[in-house]
């Protein structure tokens, strides 16, 4: 199994447009960051997690040309701000795109992209065949491959991660609840975002939030651990690293990992 890293940063990006903070100048590769995405290679199948504004440019500098399932975590824009772009898949693919995601994540971009949902068949319109995930209890297969869904927080809004086999992936978590951590025992390779801790209304200090995510690996106890949805506010990418156990990395846009 073969994970692409398509990007690693928050809703806006880094560099942030018209941004001077010292990380948007850097010229290290590795501080630039597009939305938050990964796409996961098995047995010959493409399968995307979360489809956000930056999708089309991350599908080509990569040479991807085919997606057997998008998962949806959430229904926020630098997610699923992309979508339009799985057209040009479709079409060379000549069958329908799954998309999995929550029922109330589904009737989002039911709006949002009402003209991807068309039913009439003489449109030249993307065809696409959703699945609603609000059993989050219950694993799916897609193409033969079990996936397990992951009910978690993002503030109070409920959202999805998932695991395929050893390999799980959450971002926009602010917290994780305990029967969730439960399913995530014995991973080879998490992939998490730095949580966001503390009361509403006020600042955290990335030292907190960084304690707070290191605190849940170290109860998830995955062989290693990447860390991703990175803001320009917690600082390069080197001095993060620094401060970082040995099995746990920054991820950056580009990073191929292999289990």
């Amino acid at each position: 199994m073969r994970i692409t890293f398509l990007g690693t940063g928050t809703s806006q990006g880094i560099p942030l447009i018209g941004s001077k903070h010292p990380v948007c100048l850097s010229k290290n590769l590795k501080d630039k960051r597009l939305r938050s995405s990964i796409l996961i290679e098995k047995n010959g199948n493409n399968f995307l997690i979360d489809c956000g504004p930056d999708f089309r440019y991350q599908m080509l500098r990569n040479n991807y040309e085919k997606l057997n399932a998008i998962f949806m975590t959430h229904e926020h824009h630098d997610h699923i701000g992309g979508l339009d772009d799985i057209r040009p898949i479709h079409f060379k693919m000549n069958k329908p795109i799954p998309i999995y995601g929550l029922r109330r994540v589904i009737e989002n971009l039911k709006k949002r992209f009402f003209y991807l949902f068309h039913k009439d068949k003489k449109s030249n319109i993307c065809r696409i065949s959703v699945h609603e995930l609000d059993d989050y209890k219950k694993e799916f297969f897609v193409e033969n491959s079990k996936i397990f869904p992951l009910f978690i927080w993002h503030g109070y809004l409920p959202i999805l991660g998932f695991r395929v086999e050893n390999f799980a992936y959450i971002t926009d978590a602010s917290s994780i609840p305990i029967y969730t951590i439960q399913k995530l025992k014995g991973l080879t390779i998490l992939v998490l975002n730095i949580l966001r801790k503390g009361r509403k209304g006020t600042d955290n200090s990335f030292s907190i939030m960084l304690y707070e995510t290191l605190k849940i690996i170290q109860k998830i106890c995955p062989k290693k651990a990447y860390l991703t949805h990175i803001s320009h506010t917690f600082g390069f990418h080197e001095e993060i690293e620094k401060q970082l156990p040995k099995n746990v990395y920054l991820a950056y846009d580009n990073l191929i990992i292999y289990i």
